[in-house]
């Protein structure tokens, strides 16, 4: 949080001169301070995120890979007359711990094309498939693997 209440100063600000990164410097640790004394955030859970930073950044570009590869999938199987596409509910359940990895989980389900997850309960998925091809081997997908080892990191 520290690093990005320097950074909003400094685009706020306008221009980035040695006044302004030092108050800057003063400004951020001053409302980092409040955040952690009122908002029940730590140097231990900050910390915690930069270690974890490199792999978030990693599961965004193959979380947008694997949009743009569902993408194509669901453009193939939409213009093509020969098969017909089969709508299926799946259900699986996820290794997952945390309600927050849970959630991104869903929610990379959901952004990609083709699938919807309709309910979440403790590990528990339910989601929709526009074919039955796009429910196979959602539960040990690469999204999934990664949240895992993310996990694991924190």
């Amino acid at each position: 949080m520290y690093l990005l209440y320097f950074i909003l100063w400094i685009i706020y600000f306008g221009s980035v001169t040695t006044e302004s990164v030092l108050f800057g410097l003063g400004i951020a640790a001053a409302i980092f301070a409040f955040t952690c004394a009122f908002l029940d955030h730590s140097i231990k859970k900050e910390l915690s995120i930069y270690r974890r930073l490199p792999g978030m950044i990693h599961y965004v570009y193959v979380l947008v890979c694997e949009i743009v590869k569902a993408n194509l999938a669901v453009i193939h199987m939409i213009l093509s007359e020969e098969e017909e596409l089969q709508p299926v509910l799946v259900s699986f359940h996820s290794k997952l711990q945390t309600p927050t990895g849970r959630a991104f989980l869903a929610n990379a389900i959901t952004l990609t094309p083709g699938t919807i997850t309709v309910s979440l309960e403790n590990e528990e998925y339910v989601v929709h498939c526009l074919d039955e091809d796009l429910a196979e081997g959602m539960d040990t997908s690469v999204c999934a693997k990664m949240l895992e080892h993310l996990e694991e990191k924190a």
